[in-house]
């Protein structure tokens, strides 16, 4: 079985010992994304929405590094630190995934790594 480790300077790099992502004969698995920006290392605390935003398209540049597209995304796993944020988060992943309908959970957390507000992963097919 091939394994390819996957990096990207499109995104944070990791802040443990693990990979951005790693894929494996065509499928694709993306570390946990906390909204980082990965030209400044800042991450966004104080807005769901944008912090949303960054995280999954910090996922998708790790899918495009690894040869896929939004469109090979078939499950998303998202963490949050509370669920009052569930409706501005739909509302930002509906945006971002345009119509695509991966499979997803998404279930609240007491803590997440540098106290982020939202940490998203996901697995693609290509």
């Amino acid at each position: 079985m091939d394994k390819e480790f996957i990096a990207t300077k499109n995104a944070p790099e990791a802040v443990g010992p693990y990979s951005q992502g790693i894929k494996v004969s065509n499928i694709v698995f993306t570390s946990g994304q906390l909204p980082i920006v990965p030209e400044t290392g800042e991450i966004i605390k104080d807005d769901i929405r944008m912090a949303t935003k960054q995280s999954l398209n910090n996922v998708l540049a790790i899918v495009e590094a690894a040869g896929g597209t939004l469109k090979d995304v078939v499950k998303v796993n998202i963490y949050v630190k509370n669920m009052d944020d569930f409706g501005a988060i739909n509302e930002e992943y509906d945006k971002f995934f345009n119509g695509h309908k991966p499979a997803r959970s998404c279930v609240e957390v007491s803590k997440l790594p540098k106290d982020g507000m939202i940490e998203i992963e996901a697995i693609a097919v290509l």
